[in-house]
């Protein structure tokens, strides 16, 4: 039904991916092809794949050549989705798509790069990616907000790095040490089923990228923090946490290898990982 109503309005082929990495490859060919739009229809792991398949890996490559994108959410969380503006319901959001097409509605953003791989909403090393590392071992159970949620506590309680610290380095700064490192590229971080976590409420597409790492994770630290990340205007600074907004780079690295996530996708494991914000690097019709 998506396909056919977008058939109406374009030229279009569909592709159904078969397997990790799949996306990425079309969109690849399609960007060399000179496709003019990319529609990805999936979670963000399927956005994220498309998006580093139409981009060049060398962000000076970056150009307006470069085809469009389009989301039709079909995932569990849909963060860069319904952070662009995209609403949760396909069949909504496909008519969102059409009126963009037919208006000529576009809206150009900036990404973020982790250790050469492109990012839409966030990336992290740490507690978070261990997160990541258990879902991506429960495949084939729902990824539901309880699931997650039971992972995380489970991550928080028996870490499988033993929760070694990060050093992270910030231009013109001392290096500081800190427990894990959260990396947004927008606001919110991610969804807690409907509810928003806003750990950097001043983080946005057209800006830099953020940075939200705990000094400690202590049980006392971590309720805070959570409180005010799902309060209606998020986190709002304290002594525990390195807190930034619109920064062009930053730098983590740890002794011993950690998980590095991208876009909620698992990205191995890492002792050293450079973050960087590339603005103008995509557009999207929303």
């Amino acid at each position: 039904m998506l396909a056919h109503a977008l058939a109406s309005e374009v030229k279009l082929e569909v592709v159904e991916t078969t397997h990790r990495g799949h996306a990425a490859h079309i969109a690849e060919m399609a960007a060399r092809d000179g496709v003019e739009l990319v529609v990805a229809h999936g979670g963000d792991g399927t956005v994220n794949e498309v998006v580093n398949g139409i981009l060049p890996p060398d962000p000076a490559k970056v150009s307006t050549a470069t085809p469009m994108l389009g989301v039709v959410p079909g995932g569990s969380a849909n963060v860069f989705a319904r952070a662009i503006g995209y609403p949760r319901d396909p069949v909504e959001a496909t008519h969102i798509l059409l009126d963009a097409l037919s208006r000529e509605r576009v809206r150009r953003i900036g990404l973020g790069m982790a250790g050469g791989q492109w990012f839409t909403f966030s990336a992290g090393m740490g507690w978070d990616a261990d997160v990541v590392a258990g879902v991506d071992r429960s495949r084939g159970k729902q990824a539901s907000p309880a699931l997650y949620t039971r992972i995380a506590a489970t991550s928080y309680l028996f870490p499988p790095s033993g929760r070694p610290k990060l050093v992270v380095g910030l231009p013109g700064e001392d290096p500081v040490e800190v427990r894990t490192a959260f990396v947004s590229n927008t606001d919110p971080w991610t969804y807690l089923g409907p509810r928003p976590m806003r750990l950097n409420p001043g983080c946005s597409f057209e800006g830099g990228i953020a940075l939200f790492a705990p000094r400690s994770l202590d049980p006392f630290t971590v309720l805070g923090l959570l409180r005010q990340a799902l309060s209606s205007s998020g986190y709002r600074g304290g002594r525990h946490v390195v807190h930034h907004d619109d920064l062009k780079t930053l730098h983590v690295r740890c002794d011993k290898p950690v998980n590095l996530q991208v876009d909620g996708d698992l990205a191995g494991e890492r002792t050293s990982v450079e973050f960087r914000s590339v603005p103008d690097a995509l557009t999207v019709v929303v």
